[in-house]
């Protein structure tokens, strides 16, 4: 198998080059200065040019905030290059694989249940709404198309549209400061990039079936909870308060409930580990415990 990787130099696309090193799987990857995805005709002559079996879009625009405030990148990186890949997959007969979000849900504020592939989305800020706008333009482009939807991600590499990650973010600030506030009212499924790269390859190699899945580790918790086992678990001593996400200034909203039941994956590749073995995992490889 031939891959191609775009957005190699983030977190998951980092950790998907090296998972694919590991394994002797030959793997092309590609940045920003080699595919521009606001740049559809450019993107397509790269991606024309480029031989490849599977390709896998790890890109995207995933400033929250500053997408709120100016859509129209978003749209074109998060949704419209979507298309422009699936449909150059499909002319060669290879794989497909969009890296999507759980925040292409959020509009249920009463659920209280992991979210299946089949829920409708209802995204509450412009940044789901361009990954929706992805995820249905690549479906309509016909070929072999996966939708992978991951949650809450953190990484080795850090993600550098935020400036880091949640747990280094938590880890730096409660050794600063011997406080932290963060929000009980939002719920996910943490994620890690390096399981979910492992995750990305397995299902190819085992030739899963086209389609949407959630490719989240498994559980469901609070951005408070988690932040809580963060710092029990990193041996920082600080306090964690809870707040709310209304005493939050954000511009854009966040999905009260976002976690995802990741099953339908699971019956491709076998077990997914919960977020706290991948927290573990996390944390030793980043050697702070």
């Amino acid at each position: 198998m031939r891959l191609l990787v775009l957005g190699a130099a983030g977190q998951l696309g980092g950790d998907l080059m090296a998972a694919a090193a590991g394994r002797g799987i030959a793997a092309q990857g590609a940045g920003r200065a080699e595919a521009d995805l606001a740049d559809a005709a450019a993107l397509r002559g790269f991606v024309d040019a480029t031989p490849f079996d599977a390709l896998v879009n790890c890109a995207a625009l995933v400033n929250t905030e500053a997408i709120e405030g100016d859509p129209a990148p978003a749209l074109a990186v998060n949704g419209r290059a979507a298309a422009v890949m699936a449909e150059a997959c499909a002319a060669r007969g290879a794989r497909f694989v969009q890296v999507s979000t759980d925040y292409v849900f959020g509009g249920d504020a009463t659920r209280r249940t992991p979210l299946v592939e089949t829920d409708p989305p209802a995204p509450v800020n412009a940044y789901g709404l361009s990954k929706l706008y992805g995820e249905t333009l690549a479906g309509l482009a016909g070929g072999d198309v996966s939708v992978f939807r991951v949650a809450s991600v953190f990484g080795v590499r850090g993600a550098g549209g935020k400036g880091g990650n949640f747990v280094e973010t938590m880890i730096r600030v409660g050794r600063e400061r011997g406080r932290l506030s963060v929000v009980a009212d939002q719920v996910m499924s943490p994620t890690s990039t390096a399981w979910a790269a492992a995750a990305i390859l397995a299902f190819l190699d085992r030739g899963g079936p086209p389609g949407v899945y959630h490719a989240a580790n498994t559980g469901a918790v609070s951005w408070f909870d988690f932040a809580r086992a963060i710092v029990a678990r990193a041996g920082v001593a600080a306090e964690v308060a809870p707040v709310s996400a209304a005493e939050w200034p954000s511009v854009a909203r966040r999905p009260a409930w976002s976690a995802l039941d990741n099953r339908k994956l699971a019956g491709v590749i076998g077990p997914i580990p919960g977020w706290e073995e991948a927290l573990d995992d996390y944390l030793a490889a980043k050697r702070h415990v």
